[in-house]
């Protein structure tokens, strides 16, 4: 490595890191010397400025369920390389991967006291998690936003390992943190409002200065009263399907749902059924798909006369990277088949 250089290192889930899939997410935290997988467009991006001295790589679902433990192993790997600045992800929309990249960053900054950034799909739930204390640059909600993501996370990470003032978020392209810097303004708090209120009233563009968070707000249903002679139907987010997936259903960010007839059966077996889920180590849920969509306990209830009916089919889609948007879209019309079937409650699993 040509001296003077900054010194970079990567954090990446072993899909990423090329261990593995899903069948490999327990993989525990290992370093690799160099740039590994995006890391090599990663490095283009950095040119002759930067080197990536190392990259560390570790399982979604250890680093999930080691949490503690996972972070305080990542950050004596990341140590090692000395590193100028540590860059995460990008995670896009995959949930335990972004959560990772925001632990990661935010315990190297606060404990290594090295600056760090990630990148990832808004809707991710790292973004809520970590953005006050981590800078998060947008992406694409998959890979297919590899390109566009590495140029400007390099850029930012360069910034950043050079001791850089960062600028705001419209400056900089970083998600808001919600943090509140005071400055002297050209005109008053009032003046300033006014002209928004001017604008707003003429139909011309203004930008807030104290944008709202937006609440999905949603009333619960009355109880049901008399579940002896009800109707229940059973949805899932957890990708149980019909053994082959006749449907399709995408294994992340899920571009439909499916309704499948539960008339006959008592039971899930993996000669039936299978999850399409790909967010989550499938092997229990093959096994035995009751563990994720209880149509054995259902019946049970059903033949006991503790509900009076379950509706003869299910609902199942995938959650893991689906956007808010589309999900809001599949309950919408999931929730109408049920209604206008006389479907008096649902029981909604996950995974």
């Amino acid at each position: 490595m040509a001296q003077g250089k900054l010194r970079v290192v990567h954090y990446l889930n072993q899909f990423f890191g090329q261990i593995g899939g899903e069948e490999k997410a327990n993989t525990p935290p290992e370093a690799r010397a160099g740039a590994v997988g995006p890391g090599m467009g990663l490095k283009a991006a950095l040119g002759a400025d930067a080197e990536i001295v190392g990259t560390v790589i570790c399982g979604d679902t250890y680093f999930a369920e080691h949490l503690a433990e996972a972070t305080r192993t990542v950050l004596e790997l990341i140590k090692q390389f000395q590193p100028d600045v540590v860059i995460a992800g990008p995670a896009f929309n995959a949930g335990r991967y972004g959560t990772a990249c925001g632990a990661v960053c935010q315990a190297v900054v606060k404990e290594l006291k090295v600056p760090a950034v990630t990148a990832m799909f808004p809707e991710n739930p790292g973004v809520d998690i970590y953005k006050k204390d981590v800078y998060i640059l947008p992406t694409a909600d998959s890979a297919a936003g590899m390109r566009e993501a590495l140029p400007k996370l390099a850029a930012f990470a360069l910034k950043l390992a050079r001791g850089e003032a960062i600028g705001t978020p419209e400056e900089e392209g970083y998600i808001p943190r919600g943090i509140r810097k005071n400055f002297f303004a050209e005109k008053s708090g009032a003046a300033r409002a006014v002209d928004m209120l001017v604008a707003k009233l003429q139909g011309k563009p203004f930008t807030t200065e104290l944008p709202m968070p937006i609440f999905d707000r949603v009333p619960p249903n009355p109880p049901v009263k008399d579940m002896a002679h009800a109707t229940i139907a059973l949805v899932t987010s957890g990708g149980i399907v019909p053994k082959g997936n006749p449907d399709h259903i995408e294994s992340s960010s899920a571009s439909k749902f499916g309704k499948y007839s539960l008339k006959g059966l008592d039971d899930l077996t993996p000669e039936t059924h299978q999850t399409a889920h790909g967010g989550y180590d499938p092997t229990y849920a093959n096994a035995d798909p009751d563990r994720v969509l209880p149509l054995d306990v259902m019946r049970d209830l059903e033949r006991e006369g503790r509900i009076g009916k379950l509706f003869d089919y299910h609902y199942a889609t995938v959650g893991n990277g689906t956007s808010v948007a589309n999900a809001s879209r599949y309950g919408a019309a999931i929730a109408k088949e049920l209604k206008e079937a006389g479907v008096d409650a649902v029981i909604l699993t996950s995974t």
